[in-house]
């Protein structure tokens, strides 16, 4: 049986983790001392990221509402989720990292829209 490592759970949401081509649709505890998923078919299946080990979450930001999809950055990879309460999550991440470290996402058509430009750039060069 899987076991948690927070002591006090602040929120309990569903929600999706993307692994390459796959997904995986879950239930999220976010509480004192980690991020968890557990899936949904398999609850030995699970992912436990404590809040010491994020360098940074960020989000699709457009004017002020919040997409329901957000990245998890650490040291040992990115790890994609998806959820419909991503902005409870996110408030709950903000108390326990601080502002810095929650970040906004570039949207699909600013990557493009830089990527056009690099190309430019380097042709002028």
């Amino acid at each position: 049986m899987a076991q948690s490592i927070n002591t006090k759970v602040e929120l309990t949401t569903t929600g999706v983790f993307y692994l390459g081509l796959d997904s995986k649709v879950g239930k999220f505890l976010i509480g004192d001392k980690a991020l968890e998923f557990y899936n949904d078919k398999n609850p030995e299946d699970y992912i436990q990221i404590p809040w010491d080990f994020i360098l940074k979450i960020g989000a699709n930001v457009s004017g002020r509402s919040i997409g329901r999809h957000f990245q998890v950055f650490t040291d040992q990879g990115t790890f994609l989720f998806a959820s419909k309460d991503s902005g409870k999550i996110l408030k709950i991440a903000r108390e326990k990292l601080g502002n810095e470290k929650i970040v906004r996402l570039p949207t699909l058509l600013q990557k493009i829209g830089s990527g056009i430009r690099n190309i430019f750039r380097k042709k002028n060069k």
